[in-house]
């Protein structure tokens, strides 16, 4: 069995707005802020199935305000707009840093199909 990535660099770019992260087989991945909080792992995003997830708007200046560890498995991001309630694992980081684009298109439809937009709060 192969042990899967392990990071060797977590930084926080562009005063928070992006948060790069680095794994020991070499990959690296720059991710947007607005992306991890409209993603986050959390139940308040997630909820407690595919049926529950939220599609959150207004979050375009969102900003990553701290950075905690969580055990040796994850951290937990905190957000300016208070939002700091999702881990995100290793795993998850890794996997969101390597579909970004595509995740942050679909992000753009759901905004379009429940009438939110980038800049406006508000939650579907």
């Amino acid at each position: 069995m192969t042990a899967e990535p392990w990071p060797t660099e977590i930084r926080l770019l562009d005063n928070g707005h992006k948060l790069c992260i680095s794994f020991d087989d070499g990959a690296s991945f720059t991710t947007s802020a607005e992306l991890l909080r409209v993603r986050s792992p959390s139940a308040e995003v997630q909820g407690h199935s595919p049926a529950d997830q939220k599609t959150v708007g207004g979050k375009r200046n969102v900003a990553i305000i701290a950075v905690a560890p969580v055990g040796n498995y994850a951290i937990r991001l905190d957000f300016d707009d208070l939002h700091k309630t999702g881990i995100y694992t290793w795993r998850y980081l890794r996997e969101l840093g390597e579909t970004a684009e595509a995740s942050f298109a679909a992000y753009l439809q759901e905004l379009a199909v429940k009438g939110l937009d980038r800049d406006r709060p508000g939650e579907a």
